[in-house]
């Protein structure tokens, strides 16, 4: 409201001043305590952080006996609320404790404890965070009744029961997510526990194929950049791995999260025992780890790991509004109290890094790109530049063509530095708001085998920001070497070579597929009809069409594309190599910018993972595509 008189704001007229001096200095609390904050402290920004949940205990069963050796699910990682609240003078935090370890007696693994709630307390109001769900035991008769919701809900017992369900009770934005199921087997290798939720993922089911494994946790939460300093590098509430299941060898326990916000790895079982979870770690909010079956008897199974105990990390922040004298001005300015100008971008995901006035998240791994706070500065600060690869198509097998590059696209690069950029560029920034985006980074195709005949695999198409880009296509092969028919390579971002051999040449994959505009990838080169190394053809990459085969040598892959966009440049997006076969002939080249090499009578050699690259093809086993890769550049300071 105005003020009744301009002498209660220095003798100007205008709304009563609302105002926050806190130097944005940062407190983490470890245990329950009052925190006493700056005298000139109005409003904090708080990331609460509950107790992990605890995980199951394993079975002590026998399979023999008609027993269930299944692995027990991994905790879920504590509710984690990052939060703007009012508070003055000081506020009370009260720090959660993780969930106990269940038990693995001879009756059955016991469901882990869920952990316990963290709040804080400031002007009256009271802001809490819930507890990690509990990781379920495996018990004989069932998951004992437990539905391991919380924060972060746990995970489930072999046989396929359910995890439990995150964000319970509710809030918005969500403090945690769901657990995951356990494997659908009930005994043996594909009986692993499920993994519990994280702060920033859900928790993953065991996979019913080789490698078998317990279910990795849920991924945690980086609230560093939010919390300059804060311990365990800012990162909180990871969902601990499930357990292994007890088989006729030794099978690994899930992993936690990556990043693991202290979510403790599920137990690994040998061929007779199985061993416990390990605990989350001290003050992350991460939850324990299930516990591994066994066997045999005598020998025991996995007890669980106990939850992480939650954190409570408040910034005293720097704000203020209404109209300000002269005088009050420079008083704060010369106590360093006045607020900061409007921010710029602040975010999490991926591996960050900096190249002057500028951050970049590089994107190994699908996962969140999380826009954390509001945007004050006007255009162009607000948006972010951006490249997006596909992952590479695998090479084909038996003479096979070269894998095509996955799908290459990125903006102008005008918008934060004028950066250099390939000849791909199109499009435009993105604007970004306060949200969470989520990111796909497709993986690589696997190369083809001498037998069974076969394609490689295509690659699988990234995502980010809105912006797609195709997975390479695989590498033609020649279903009878050599003298046979052939089978061309495969459309994709970039197309896959065509094989060699001594009845036709194998045509390659068409690239641009689908289309786009600037165009994303090239067509794969076309393979040689003839003797006598029946040269197969190079996949296509993002600048260049791969090369044809020859009598005596294979193409090479088309070359990539290059960018400076983390500030230094870096070629990716090659095409793989074509394969030749017999002495005298020459395998083709990898593309420029991560493409593998073909071989001669040997086995081609994989693209490099995060470079979208395609796989080398082979007389025997071709190479894989390597993995694509998400990068968003924005300015933010």
């Amino acid at each position: 409201m105005a003020s009744p008189s301009g002498s209660q704001n220095g003798g100007i007229l205008g709304v009563s001043n609302n105002t926050s001096f806190g130097k944005c200095t940062v407190t983490s609390k470890t245990s329950t305590g009052c925190l006493t904050l700056q005298s000139g402290t109005r409003v904090v920004q708080a990331a609460i952080v509950a107790g992990g949940g605890g995980g199951g205990g394993g079975t002590s069963s026998t399979p023999s006996a008609g027993g269930s050796n299944g692995g027990a699910g991994g905790g879920g990682g504590g509710g984690l609320r990052n939060i703007e609240i009012n508070a003055k003078t000081s506020l009370t935090a009260t720090i959660g404790g993780g969930g106990a370890a269940g038990a693995a007696p001879c009756s059955g693994g016991q469901p882990g404890a869920v952990g316990v709630n963290s709040s804080i307390l400031a002007c009256s109001v009271t802001y809490t965070a819930a507890g990690g769900g509990l990781g379920q035991g495996r018990g004989t008769s069932g998951d004992h009744g437990c539905t391991g919701k919380g924060g972060s809900g746990g995970g489930g017992q072999a046989c396929g029961h359910p995890g439990g369900d995150g964000n319970e009770p509710p809030v918005s934005p969500p403090q945690g997510n769901n657990g995951a199921s356990g494997g659908s087997g009930c005994r043996g290798r594909s009986g692993s526990g499920g993994g519990g939720g994280g702060a920033s993922t859900v928790g993953n089911t065991a996979p019913n194929s080789a490698p078998y494994t317990g279910g990795p946790g849920g991924t945690g939460t980086n609230v560093s950049p939010d919390f300059p300093g804060a311990p365990n590098s800012g990162i909180y509430a990871g969902g601990g791995g499930g357990g292994a299941p007890g088989a006729d060898g030794p099978v690994a326990g899930g992993t936690a999260g990556n990043p693991a916000g202290g979510g403790g790895a599920g137990g690994a079982s040998t061929s007779a025992a199985g061993n416990p979870g390990a605990a989350g770690t001290a003050n992350t909010g991460g939850g324990g780890g299930g516990g591994a079956g066994r066997n045999a008897s005598p020998n025991a199974s996995g007890t669980g790991g106990a939850g992480g105990p939650g954190i409570v990390v408040v910034k005293e922040l720097n704000k203020a509004s209404g109209v300000w004298s002269m005088q009050s001005q420079f008083s704060s300015r010369s106590q360093g109290t006045w607020p900061l100008a409007p921010s710029f971008i602040s975010a999490t995901g991926g591996t960050i890094s900096e190249s002057g006035d500028y951050r970049i998240h590089t994107f190994t791994a699908s996962g969140p790109f999380n826009v954390t706070s509001s945007i004050g500065k006007p255009a162009p600060s607000d948006l972010a530049d951006w490249t997006v690869i596909a992952g590479g198509g695998g090479g084909g097998g038996e003479l096979g063509g070269g894998g095509g590059a996955g799908g290459y696209r990125e903006s102008p690069g005008t918008s934060t530095g004028s950066y250099s950029v390939s000849p791909l560029k199109g499009g435009s920034a993105v604007t970004l708001t306060t949200q969470d985006y989520t990111i796909t980074v497709g993986g690589g195709g696997a190369g083809s085998t001498q037998s069974p005949i076969a394609k490689g695999a295509s690659g699988t198409d990234s995502v980010g920001l809105g912006i797609t880009s195709s997975g390479g296509g695989g590498g033609g092969t020649n279903n009878s070497s050599p003298g046979g028919a052939t089978m061309p390579g495969i459309n994709g971002g970039s197309g896959g070579g065509g094989a060699g051999s001594g009845e036709n040449g194998g045509g390659g994959g068409v690239g641009n597929t689908p289309p786009t505009s600037p165009a994303q990838g090239f067509n794969g080169g076309v393979g040689h009809l003839g003797g006598p190394n029946y040269g197969a053809a190079g996949g296509g990459g993002a600048t260049a069409v791969g090369g044809n085969g020859s009598s005596t040598a294979a193409g090479a892959g088309g070359a990539g594309a290059s960018t400076s966009i983390t500030g230094s440049s870096v070629q990716r997006a090659g095409g793989g190599g074509g394969a030749v076969f017999g002495s005298g002939g020459t395998a083709g080249a990898g593309g420029a910018g991560g493409g593998g090499a073909g071989g001669n009578n040997t086995n081609g050699t994989n693209g490099t993972d995060y470079t979208g690259g395609g796989g080398g093809g082979a007389r025997g086993q071709a190479g894989n595509g390597g993995d694509g890769v998400v990068i968003i550049r924005y300015k933010y300071q």
